[in-house]
């Protein structure tokens, strides 16, 4: 799969964005150079070529360029890949009902793999080396294995976490049953692929069903969990008001809460006194409308997520800088609001840099992730500062978060590895993987496309009546400009 290395690595003459363990903060390398030895981070140097390296080291020239650690996504649907360009303008409630109510009818267990395995390979390509995957494609065994070993293939970081449900297709005792199975049966090569739990009916499930998942975490030490959390009038309260109680906070599990833009006072109060995080995916949340009343205000315990890229981005340097650019437009309007000139800026640069990497992998309750330090995984991202895009940078970070995009990157190393190098993927096959994914996304957009429009009227899961946003015109004339969404093929 992807080329084995020498067992040492110097990337040499690049400007290293580290972090100060001491002082909790980002410091700048300049000219400097990171010696990787197996999996870790074994030295950093304030100059290019430092001496007594281990005999067989390989060099890598990353002079003029910018050595970051890899970026960390807190959640992600790695499934939904084959989905991308179908829903540019929908809703949370539309998106629910076209694909996570409709998704079983759809996808067999080759979609879901090859779909799990192309999804990672981009996030791979755009510098996510740490992925939380709520995994909502478990419908049966098969197609939960398809995602656990589509997670494996990739070589990327993924904590693969089936999302547990009781249905009649498919009961949670059989779902327990065959996780615990696949959890037994299933080799994860260099552990870079860890089980997690999904599960997101912690206030509406039977209390039964509810033990049963948490035995289920203590029986197979789950490490991390996830649920999603909206709060408001979303009605999808996994708050961590619900979860206190029952146990599964202040454990040695890591519980991240995806979204939590409506989060009270006293959920964020028990957030800080368990370390428990959110995930804060800003784009989607935006796109969606669940928007963000009151996330902002815990982003010493926040994250940065993904989620459903088959509608947007799929980095994270994207998602730090509208995060970034958000939260300074919400905390500059309140000043506006009281008819005065804003005198500084709410948030800089270097914690939106933090939200998308040590802060993602605090919330996996992984200090060896995120960060560049000596002992650290050597999960790392190298830019091009000599593409038209970056060229003239200054301030590393600076040229990250607002300047940086994809294409720059030049290199990714996960556990020591390349994972993309000289700007390309080193997945042995990936032709292969985009033949393969290419026919699986004709399929099942073609089923997509072909299935008649949800409607959305009444109530939100019997809760919050639905209303209408004002639509707004683009064009001059007697046209919005609105149009449609161009989806058949000739």
């Amino acid at each position: 799969m992807a080329t084995a290395p020498s067992s040492s690595v110097l990337l040499s003459g690049g400007t290293i964005i580290a972090f100060n363990e001491d002082t909790e903060s980002l410091e700048v390398i300049r000219n400097g150079a990171l010696l990787v030895t197996g999996d870790h981070i074994a030295g950093i140097y304030d100059t290019a070529h430092p001496n007594n390296l281990p005999a067989d080291t390989e060099i890598v020239d990353c002079t003029g360029g910018i050595i970051s650690p890899g970026f960390v996504d807190t959640h992600r649907h790695g499934w939904q890949t084959a989905l991308k360009t179908l829903s540019p303008n929908t809703t949370l409630p539309d998106y629910l009902a076209r694909y996570i109510m409709g998704g079983p009818s759809i996808y067999t267990a080759e979609d879901i793999y090859i779909s799990q395995l192309a999804g990672l390979l981009e996030a791979l390509n755009a510098g996510v080396t740490t992925s939380l995957d709520h995994s909502s494609h478990c419908w049966s065994k098969d197609r939960a294995n398809a995602g656990l070993q589509g997670s494996i293939d990739s070589g990327a970081r993924v904590y693969w976490s089936p999302a547990f449900h009781n249905t009649e297709e498919y009961p949670l005792k059989k779902q327990i049953a065959d996780i615990k199975d696949l959890a037994k049966t299933t080799a994860t090569p260099d552990n870079l692929t860890t089980i997690g739990v999904a599960y997101d009916w912690w206030s509406i499930a039977p209390p039964e069903d509810i033990q049963a998942v948490i035995a289920l975490i203590k029986e197979l030490n789950i490490p991390v969990s996830t649920t999603h959390y909206l709060g408001g009038p979303w009605l999808a309260d996994n708050s961590p008001e619900v979860l206190q109680p029952l146990g599964v906070l202040n454990t040695d599990m890591a519980v991240v809460f995806s979204h939590a833009m409506a989060i009270t006072p006293t959920g964020a109060s028990i957030l800080r006194s368990t370390n428990q995080f959110i995930s804060i995916t800003p784009e989607s949340e935006m796109h969606y409308g669940h928007s963000h009343p009151n996330a902002h205000l815990i982003q010493d315990q926040g994250s940065l997520g993904v989620d459903t890229f088959l509608t947007f981005s799929t980095d994270l340097m994207t998602q730090a800088r509208i995060w970034l650019q958000r939260t300074r437009s919400r905390l500059y309007d309140k000043v506006l609001e009281r008819w005065e000139i804003p005198a500084n800026n709410p948030m800089s640069v270097n914690q939106a840099f933090l939200m998308a990497t040590r802060q993602g992998a605090l919330a996996l309750r992984r200090p060896d992730l995120g960060v560049i330090r000596v002992g650290a995984k050597a999960d790392l991202v190298v830019f091009n500062g000599r593409s038209p895009g970056m060229l003239g940078w200054r301030d590393p970070v600076a040229a990250v978060i607002l300047h940086a995009n994809v294409g720059d990157i030049e290199h990714v190393l996960v556990d020591g590895k390349f994972k993309k190098r000289n700007g390309k993927l080193t997945y042995d096959g990936y032709d292969a993987v985009v033949d393969r994914f290419l026919a699986c996304a004709e399929r099942i957009q073609k089923a997509v496309v072909d299935q008649p429009d949800p409607v959305i009227e009444g109530r939100h899961w019997g809760g919050c009546e639905y209303g209408h946003a004002m639509v707004v015109s683009a064009c001059h004339g007697s046209s919005t400009g609105y149009g449609k969404q161009f989806l058949h093929k000739n």
